[in-house]
């Protein structure tokens, strides 16, 4: 069972859980970190390192849509192996809810 970034992640991008994932399986859009399901040996070392708590089990209810969005994602972003640096305005992100719909962006990170 995978675990997989939520929305929770958009605007706010820490990429702590990119540093200790030993298997480097995240990805990275514009705005937000997606895990690729089926690299995932779940683990479980990056949920506690989200400072968004943006990462669920995919046994988790709201993991369920997250699970498809971080399957495609996945498949067409780079793959994320180390930390960059944080937006600077991150933690006015952190907690916003229904931020998907508003700032999603498809494109891939840099």
């Amino acid at each position: 069972m995978p675990y997989v970034v939520t929305e929770a992640c958009i605007r706010c991008k820490y990429m702590d859980c990119v540093e200790v994932c030993p298997v480097d399986c995240f990805y990275e859009g514009e705005n937000m970190l997606v895990i690729n399901p089926d690299e995932c040996i779940d683990c479980g070392v990056c949920e506690p390192e989200c400072p968004a708590t943006a990462i669920v089990s995919d046994t988790d209810p709201r993991a369920e849509k997250w699970l498809a969005v971080n399957r495609e994602y996945s498949a067409i972003w780079p793959n994320s192996t180390h930390k960059k640096d944080v937006a600077p305005d991150a933690d006015q992100w952190k907690g916003v809810p229904d931020k998907f719909a508003k700032f999603f962006s498809k494109k891939p990170g840099e």
